[in-house]
């Protein structure tokens, strides 16, 4: 079995693994999205009480991402690693690699327990205005969403153990599963049983444990490559730093959304116009765009999954291949989004207004912010895949400054300049893909640079030793 996956790996054409791997992984990614955009699309429709209930759903996002990028970080990390060390057929290596995912994964929950249990109130507090019905129904969602985060967290290093050895359809299962239960319990917790934004904050965690329990058989049942023994949950101090030498910079990268997030609405909300309607549009623009984004931290995923096993295989042939249709896959899956939001902003938007909790000039300024803003998807998507790139070949700098760019250093003084003018509802959401392509343009540089460093240096001679790594595993 071990044999028969490395083979796979290392060769299957480039452009059926990429899609292989790639589509499973983009649809696990987008469905991670729709959590948050589920749970707001339900309680923005909670009719009178709607608008309050998203607004504390709103202030506790931030906290959410924080969640998911740690996690995601530290998946990113192991996947990078394991693909490495499976390719290099460390076999101790790939087994105590995994354990010490299993085991920062329950670290990371013990500090989200802890921050749920005696910070969840004064987090909320600190955004709420002194709204003491946003802040009750703020706390009580933020408090269940993070006591109980162990679901999401856990599912993340179980998704990518599957990810690492090929199995991406089986962590897509298990991504659609807790996806599924969230959205039907979503329903009968919030309109026929009336439990409000508790009912939202129970359906996701329950959704989310549900993701962790199939994703925990799959691996145990279906993983052969890793062994899934006890033992190797022991912590190892030099693995832990390996992990996140690539991870932390994918955490402070997940990270930067929230920064993003709050940058925007301070500076949306000093705007010469009505900050309740800007700051609304963007809250709702930003959960829909999350499905661009995501989709492309999809492919980027698959890019860090296949490229790491192959580096570590030294077969340059496919590593260029990897990075070229990655790439390029990358870029036609977020135009093909581009070009269904530009039909479907206003449908999309008006989700978020089905009983009337949010008002018709919010959806309108939010289709409008979501047609210009997507017009830099296909340069966000580029960026993106070179992300991934970096991250497979061992850089943990690079991807951050790419990070950096595209979320805060462009973004927040292009915003302040279009805030101060006079028809900044239509103008400011040009920020978005100014930005994207200013970025890309650099990650181009950074790109060139790095292929230089890394991949022109590898010889002949240590491609012929993929030959005989082949033989082996037959």
């Amino acid at each position: 079995m071990e044999g028969t996956q490395k083979n796979k790996m290392a060769e299957i054409p480039m452009k059926k693994l990429l899609l292989k791997m790639g589509l499973p992984m983009i649809i696990s990614m987008v469905l991670q999205a729709l959590y948050n955009v589920v749970d707001s699309v339900f309680v923005a429709n909670m009719g009178e009480k709607g608008a309050i209930a998203n607004q504390a759903l709103t202030i506790a996002f931030p906290i959410q991402i924080l969640i998911i990028a740690i996690g995601v970080g530290t998946g990113i990390g192991l996947n990078a690693l394991l693909s490495k060390s499976l390719g290099e057929k460390n076999q101790e290596k790939v087994n105590k690699v995994a354990g010490n995912g299993i085991f920062l994964s329950i670290c990371i929950f013990i500090v989200f327990f802890l921050f749920g249990i005696f910070a969840s109130e004064w987090f909320i507090s600190l955004f709420a205005g002194g709204n003491v019905e946003v802040i009750s129904m703020g706390t009580t969602y933020l408090k269940i969403c993070t006591c109980l985060s162990l679901g999401s967290i856990g599912y993340t290093v179980y998704e990518r153990l599957l990810q690492a050895t090929g199995k991406t359809i089986l962590s897509t299962i298990a991504q659609i599963s807790g996806a599924i239960a969230n959205i039907v319990l979503d329903y009968i917790f919030i309109f026929p049983l009336g439990m409000g934004v508790v009912g939202a904050a129970w359906a996701t965690v329950i959704g989310q444990f549900i993701s962790l329990f199939v994703a925990m058989f799959f691996h145990y049942t279906k993983n052969k490559e890793i062994n899934g023994n006890i033992k190797y949950i022991k912590p190892k101090i030099e693995l832990i730093k390996e992990i996140y030498k690539i991870g932390i910079s994918a955490t402070i990268m997940q990270a930067l959304l929230s920064v993003m997030m709050a940058g925007m609405n301070a500076i949306l909300g000093m705007a010469k116009a009505d900050p309740t309607i800007l700051v609304g549009s963007f809250g709702i623009y930003y959960k829909i765009q999350q499905i661009a984004l995501f989709s492309a931290f999809g492919l980027s995923n698959t890019i860090i999954s296949i490229l790491s096993f192959n580096y570590g295989m030294k077969d340059k042939e496919r590593i260029n291949e990897c990075i070229k249709y990655g790439i390029v896959d990358t870029v036609i899956v977020t135009f093909i989004l581009t070009i269904v939001f530009e039909i479907f902003a206003k449908p999309l938007s008006s989700l978020f207004a089905l009983a009337g909790g949010t008002s018709k000039e919010i959806i309108e300024v939010c289709t409008i912010s979501l047609r210009i803003a997507s017009i830099g998807y296909i340069f966000m998507g580029f960026s993106v895949a070179v992300q991934g790139v970096l991250q497979s070949l061992g850089y943990a700098l690079r991807p951050l400054i790419i990070s950096l760019l595209r979320l805060v250093v462009f973004v927040f003084p292009i915003a302040y300049l279009f805030s101060m003018s006079g028809n900044v509802t239509n103008v400011v959401w040009w920020t978005i893909p100014i930005a994207e392509f200013l970025t890309c343009i650099i990650s181009v540089f950074i790109l060139k640079k790095t292929y230089k460093e890394k991949i022109e240096i590898i010889e002949e001679n240590d491609t012929k030793t993929v030959i005989n790594k082949l033989c082996d595993c037959r």
